[in-house]
This record gives C-alpha cells, structure tokens and sequence, in this order.
C-alpha cells in the first residue's frame, strides 16, 4: 500500500470511529469531543507508528516531539478537525492524515465521515462550476475580515462552515470557490487539505501569497488560501488592497498627534 492509500484507509478508519462513538457512546457536548479526539488519535498515532516507525508525527492531541524536526518525513495529522461541530451533531467535521517530505505536503487524505465523502492526493477536482460569483467558504464561528472584503470586491457570497477540512473540500467539489483564514491556524488544520487541494491544481498559499511551509518548530502557521485558480489573481489583489489599506490606517493613526498632547 502506498502512502497515499494508506492516508485514505487510516482517515476512513479513523472516521467510521468517529461515527460510532457519537452513535453509541451516550455521550453529547464537551464530553463527546474529548472521547472523540481521545479515540481517533489512538488509533491514528499507533497505525502510523506500526506502518512507518521510522516517521516524524504531529498531531494536536498529542505533546509535540522535537525529534520531528530532524526528521525528512513527517505525519501530520488532525484526528478530530471540527470538535465542535462533531459535538454537535452536525456534519461539517473532518479526520486529516497528512505526509510532510522535506517540509512540503508529499500526500494525504481528508475524511468527512458524516458526509460519507474521503478526498485524497492525487484525485481530480470537480468540473469548475464557473460562477459569475465566486463562493467564499468562512468559519461559522469567527469569519474574518479579509473575507467580507473578498467578498465586496469580487461580489461574492459568504459560506459559513465548520471545520478547516470541510471548507476545503467544499472548493474541492466546487461547492465553494474560494477557502480564506485569516490566520491562527496550526499546521495540523491545512496540512492534508494542502495536499489533497495542491495535488488537484487548486492555489494553495497564505492570504498575502507566499507559500506554506510545514515541519517547523512552532505548530502555528498562520493564514491560509485555498481556490480555484481562476479566482486566485483576484482574491490576491483584493487581499493585498485590504493589507495596504490597514497598514496605511496604523500609519496614519502612528503619525497623527495625540490630541490629549498639550506640548
């Protein structure tokens, strides 16, 4: 078995868990998250140690070990993206398995398995639904800015969802054209949906444009981008618009006398 169908088998595996748990456990709220991501990283973590023990891993419910950052290969994975939402009983929650090869996602596989869908490296994006107005996939919880200023420039339309994975391939199906954060993500929430959207020829890249990097000391890596590529120069310019617009408001309000200043 490949990598690639390794990640598919794993996150399938990890999401039919998923699956039973919130079916049969009697558990609902904070409690059903914490079994959930509990369960799921057991299970990941200790196929992936049997199968490539010689692998670096990264997963959130799990202490980060420094060993990773020698390594060349390195799993980064999210057991339960979307804990929330999981607990919650809705389907807009995600496993992630991703493979890091010298910093760059190599492969990896994303499950929604209340969806009954698994997107893996290496499959084909859906036809490009070609919309006069381009949807924008955004955090149900906390849309960013950069979001609604995409959205007034290309006059499109917001689509609040849950989890990092789930936004993803809602581009990946078409169901979405554009995924934007604006930051505060840690590399186990872009990793996978990275590989599988970067393998099907969607743009990948933090919101100013410059590329992802994964397998670095700290977890976070910030802002994220995720579209179809005949929306990238366009969410780009409006993004960068929106960048020189706060910088010249900070600059301006830096230089401006304090009016409270009787010198």
């Amino acid at each position: 078995m490949n990598e690639a169908d390794f990640a598919r088998a794993l996150a399938s595996e990890a999401g039919a868990l998923l699956l039973r748990l919130r079916a049969t456990s009697g558990l609902t709220g904070f409690e059903l998250g914490a079994l959930g991501d509990c369960e799921a990283n057991k299970l990941i973590v200790s196929t992936i140690a049997r199968a490539f023990p010689d692998d670096g891993l990264l997963s959130e419910e799990m202490a980060d070990d420094a060993a990773r950052l020698g390594k060349k290969r390195v799993w980064i994975v999210d057991p339960l993206d979307g804990t929330r939402e999981y607990s919650e009983g809705r389907d807009d929650w995600a496993v992630h398995i991703g493979l890091v090869v010298d910093g760059e996602p190599s492969t990896g596989a994303v499950a929604l398995p209340a969806g009954h869908a698994i997107y893996t490296a290496g499959d084909a994006p859906s036809v490009d639904p070609d919309r006069r107005q381009p949807v924008i996939a955004v955090s149900r919880t906390r849309p960013p800015q950069q979001a609604a200023h995409v959205a007034q420039a290309l006059d499109g339309l917001l689509l609040p969802m849950g989890s990092a994975g789930a936004k993803a391939m809602a581009v990946m199906r078409g169901d979405a054209d554009i995924y934007l954060h604006d930051g505060g993500l840690n590399q186990w929430d872009s990793c996978a949906p990275v590989a599988v959207a970067r393998s099907a020829g969607l743009h990948c890249s933090r919101i100013d444009g410059s590329p992802l990097a994964y397998n670095a000391a700290s977890p976070i890596c910030g802002s994220l981008l995720i579209c179809r590529p005949r929306w990238t120069a366009g969410v780009l310019d409006a993004l960068g618009s929106r960048i020189d617009l706060v910088a010249g408001a900070a600059m301006e309000a830096r230089d401006s006398p304090n009016e409270t200043d009787t010198s």
